[in-house]
C-alpha cells in the first residue's frame, strides 16, 4: 500500500522543479544502498548511505514512494517544514524537502509506547546548536513520530539513514555531526524556515 509519504521497491529519480535542484547522484537511480556501518551500542543503531532519487516537487498531500525507509531522497512537496518537535506524523513530503535543504530528521514509530525514549530526544533536540552552514537560525533538525516507519527509531539525511532499536543521544549526535548542514545535501545553505505545521489552521494533509 503506498500512503503519502510511503515506501516502495524503488523510486523515480529525476531533475527537481520549482528552484531546487536535488537532482539524482551519478551513482545511479533508485536508491539503493551504498553501504553501512556495523551496529553500535545497545540501541544497535546503523547508519547507511543510499544513492539518491531525483528531489522532484509534487502536489502537496499526493501519494509519493520512497525507496529507503526512512526516506533519504527522493520528491517532496514544494514546502518545507519549521524545524523543532512535532507530536504529529507530519506528512513525509514535506519533510523530505527539509532533508533537501541540509536538515537531519529523526523520526520514531512504537506502537507500544516509548514516551521515556521520547522525552529524551525531545530534551536532547533542544539542547543542539546550529550548524555552520546556517549559524544564525535554530538547529536544522526536526523530530517527527512516523507511523509507515519500520524501526522503532531512525534519522534521515539527504542520501542517508540511522536506523535504531531505541534512542540512543550518542548515535543519534553523531548522525547529526557528520550530516547536518553538509554539501551533499543539494541546497544545504538555504537557511530559510519552514512552515509551522504545528500552527492552527496548516495544511497537513489531515495528518492532525
Amino acid at each position: 500500500m503506498a500512503l503519502a509519504g510511503g515506501v516502495a521497491d524503488a523510486g523515480a529519480a529525476g531533475a527537481a522543479s520549482g528552484g531546487d535542484s536535488g537532482q539524482a547522484g551519478a551513482a545511479g537511480e533508485g536508491g539503493a544502498e551504498l553501504g553501512g556501518a556495523g551496529s553500535s551500542g545497545a540501541c544497535s543503531a546503523v547508519t547507511s548511505a543510499h544513492e539518491l532519487d531525483g528531489g522532484v516537487h509534487v502536489a502537496a498531500c499526493s501519494e509519493i514512494t520512497y525507496s529507503t525507509n526512512p526516506p533519504s531522497s527522493g520528491e517532496h512537496y514544494p514546502s518545507w517544514a519549521d524545524f523543532g518537535a512535532y507530536d504529529f506524523p507530519l506528512p513525509r513530503g514535506y519533510w523530505v524537502h527539509n532533508l533537501e535543504h541540509g536538515a537531519v530528521v529523526v523520526t520514531y514509530n512504537c506502537p507500544a509506547g516509548c514516551d521515556d525514549d521520547v522525552e529524551r530526544a525531545s530534551a536532547w533536540l533542544a539542547q543542539l546548536t546550529p550548524d555552520a552552514a546556517c549559524s544564525t537560525g535554530p538547529a536544522r533538525v526536526l523530530l517527527v513520530p512516523d507511523p509507515l516507519l519500520d524501526v522503532p527509531w531512525a534519522a534521515s539525511a539527504w542520501g542517508f539513514t540511522l536506523r535504531a532499536d531505541c534512542f540512543d543521544a550518542g548515535a543519534f549526535s553523531s548522525f547529526v555531526s557528520d550530516h547536518v548542514g553538509q554539501p551533499t545535501a543539494p541546497e544545504y545553505t538555504l537557511c530559510n524556515l519552514g512552515v509551522d505545521f504545528r500552527a492552527e489552521g496548516a495544511e497537513t494533509c489531515g495528518a492532525k
